[in-house]
């Protein structure tokens, strides 16, 4: 999503479009994150645009010294392209949390005006806000914020909710979903960063995840929902 013109350049990297950055940091986000195998199509299904578009991108990407892309394989960031994709996370987490702390968003509502105002802030309003904030480390969904050298913050060993036995007892440490009404459902059950869970026998049959969230009466998730869920040790 790009709040400037396709061809306009963003503040603070040096040039790059708003268009670009946002497809550096969804390349970031799959790549370096989630540990995945990024190519094309991967990538225009994430972004919800046509392949060929993102081929084209990609190649002009390539071109520029931002992504190698191996011939019909995996696409990476160059060193200046994962410097770039960072500080546009850094951005998109710290508004993030800005937009929750201070001006009372809940945190279903402030991916997508995170994904405009990224582009546009300037390096100062954000490095404002960070101080602002008492820097950090984490944002309303609990995703790792970098700080303003592209360094992220120590993460525990962590678990997706749907690979836990039942008897674990855990804390949710990151939601992974921006999806909003999947998080709102998450937030009616008091499932967010910090809560507590037991996970419990499954109902029979089933792949679905049954769990007490903060010690109160059992709930079952299915399993796609679930795996939104990171948990670390209680």
């Amino acid at each position: 999503m790009s709040a400037t013109p396709h061809g306009s350049p963003a503040p603070g990297t040096e040039g790059v479009t708003a268009a670009r950055e946002q497809m550096l940091k969804v390349l970031w986000g799959l790549g370096t994150e989630q540990g995945r195998h990024v190519s094309n199509s991967m990538l225009a299904a994430e972004m919800g645009l046509h392949t060929s578009t993102v081929s084209d991108s990609v190649r002009r990407m390539a071109e520029d010294g931002l992504v190698v892309h191996e011939r019909y394989g995996k696409i990476t960031l160059t060193p200046l392209g994962t410097r770039i994709a960072v500080q546009v996370v850094r951005r998109h987490r710290l508004l993030e949390t800005f937009l929750v702390r201070t001006l009372g968003y809940s945190w279903d509502e402030v991916h997508e005006e995170a994904d405009v105002l990224e582009h546009v802030v300037s390096d100062r309003l954000v490095e404002r806000i960070d101080v602002a904030l008492d820097h950090p480390s984490r944002d309303p969904h609990g995703d790792p914020i970098p700080d303003s050298r592209g360094r992220l913050p120590h993460t525990p060993q962590a678990r997706s909710l749907v690979d836990l036995e039942p008897g674990a007892s855990v804390r949710v440490m990151r939601i992974l979903t921006d999806d909003s009404q999947l998080l709102r459902y998450f937030a009616e059950l008091g499932l967010e960063p910090g809560s507590t869970l037991k996970v419990l026998d499954p109902p029979p049959y089933t792949e679905d995840v049954r769990i007490s969230v903060n010690g109160a009466a059992p709930v079952v998730l299915g399993s796609p929902a679930a795996a939104e869920i990171i948990t670390e040790p209680a």
